[in-house]
């Protein structure tokens, strides 16, 4: 009897580490600074919300991490919603993911290229929407073509991501000479630390995928927890880095006024105006390489779910194309969704929504561990959440005070994306039936 091959458990530390470094930094920090000054009403209170929203991200991930050790099936958070609260559940993680996290994300990030490339050749400001729709498309036609392509893109962004933050940290704090603390944002109405909060999750966003590895860890009891720690550690320190720098060459003000053109602006003043362009390229390939990872992971959400059955038009979404093997279908139907969400035109409403709804599951999921623990309390743990039960506590509290100011602060958003889940509790019963 041939036995099924399984996976290699080659992935040591440092591996693991960059794994994490590299899912998590996109184009959270280069768009989000502006946003978090704003909502936290001083310079100060905003480095404070840009940490606390890093160890909101530690312990989520370490708790999850468990569930991941002692769940080990294929579909991350979708198998663990399913396997601790029912079918039902999962159900409405995928298509949470497929109608809201999925098209959002993708359509801030095209919103978020398009607002910086269109400065970059001098293009008009209405040219903005179909800009970032022509992004979106192009991507999705790209990885239609076969995941290689994606795949290639992905490599060259990830090492091209980098650049940008180390000069403009390094070198913004060097020739800096800006007060950092205490600057008042200029706003008059502030959001408060939740909305800000709530805007840093956008830049430390992909710790999920994490946990998604454990089983090609050489020692995960030891290497998954290090890795979340260790990586998520110089997430921070970049980020925490990055903003410094900035308050040191721009005023707290002037950062909240230019938005998503903060960092573009600090390298031009920095390097001059050919140097702050070069920056600005490696910020619009940063942001380009984030997209077409979330384009190329996306899609296999509601294909995987196409598969089950359990969409309405599965049988065209869960179809691949005959030449190049990728969900083409389920590619046109993540750029449809993008597309008209982009319509809304405001990336940051788009990941606020995205970070809200998604938050509310991963509560779900904190509060699984301590219901497997009290369901299986001799099951053996290949990994445990150290500092038990802290760690889970401060990842729900921290994640409810989350959603609890988005809900008041902006009751909107918050609302049309809880409606849209609720929606597909009907849908689930009507293919269940047929089914």
């Amino acid at each position: 009897m041939n036995q099924q091959p399984t996976l290699k458990k080659d992935l040591n530390l440092l591996a693991a580490t960059a794994l994490v470094v590299g899912m998590v930094i996109g184009s959270g920090i280069f768009m989000k600074p502006g946003k978090v000054i704003a909502a936290a009403g001083d310079s100060s209170m905003a480095l404070v919300a840009w940490g606390l929203g890093g160890i909101i991200t530690i312990a989520a991930g370490l708790t999850v991490a468990e569930l991941g050790a002692q769940i080990p099936k294929t579909g991350g958070l979708y198998a663990y919603l399913d396997e601790v609260y029912g079918k039902m559940w999962g159900y409405l993680f995928g298509w949470v993911q497929t109608l809201i996290y999925g098209p959002a994300t993708t359509g801030a990030l095209g919103l978020y290229f398009a607002s910086l490339l269109l400065p970059f050749f001098s293009l008009p400001e209405a040219w903005k929407l179909p800009v970032a729709i022509a992004t979106v498309a192009f991507l999705g036609g790209v990885n239609a073509l076969g995941t290689k392509y994606g795949g290639f893109i992905q490599s060259v962004s990830t090492a091209a991501k980098l650049v940008p933050i180390v000069i403009i940290a390094v070198f913004g704090l060097l020739k800096g000479n800006g007060q950092i603390l205490s600057m008042p944002s200029g706003v008059a109405e502030t959001a408060g630390m939740g909305a800000a909060i709530l805007a840093t999750l956008w830049a430390y966003d992909g710790w999920i995928n994490v946990s998604f590895v454990a089983g090609e860890m050489k020692n995960p009891a030891k290497e998954l927890p290090r890795s979340i720690i260790v990586g998520l550690g110089i997430v921070i320190v970049a980020y925490l880095s990055v903003n410094m720098a900035l308050l040191h060459l721009l005023p707290a003000s002037e950062i909240a006024l230019l938005g998503n053109r903060a960092a573009g602006t600090a390298a031009g003043l920095l390097f001059g105006e050919m140097g702050g362009r070069l920056i600005n390229i490696g910020i619009l390939i940063s942001i380009f390489g984030a997209l077409n990872g979330y384009i190329l992971t996306g899609a296999r959400v509601p294909y995987a779910m196409a598969q089950n059955g359990l969409l309405p038009g599965s049988k065209v979404l869960g179809r691949v194309h005959s030449k190049s093997g990728a969900p083409a279908n389920a590619l046109i139907l993540g750029v449809i969704l993008a597309a008209a969400l982009m319509t809304l035109g405001d990336p940051d409403r788009l990941t606020d929504m995205a970070m809200f709804i998604i938050w509310v599951f991963y509560i779900l999921a904190f509060m699984a561990v301590f219901i497997l623990r009290k369901r299986y309390p001799n099951a053996e743990r290949p990994y445990s959440v150290p500092g038990y039960p802290v760690v889970p506590a401060i990842a729900i509290l921290g994640s409810v005070y989350i959603a609890f100011s988005m809900l008041t602060n902006n009751p909107g958003d918050a609302l049309y994306a809880l409606c849209i889940t609720l929606a597909g509790v009907p849908v689930y019963m009507i293919l269940k039936r047929n089914k």
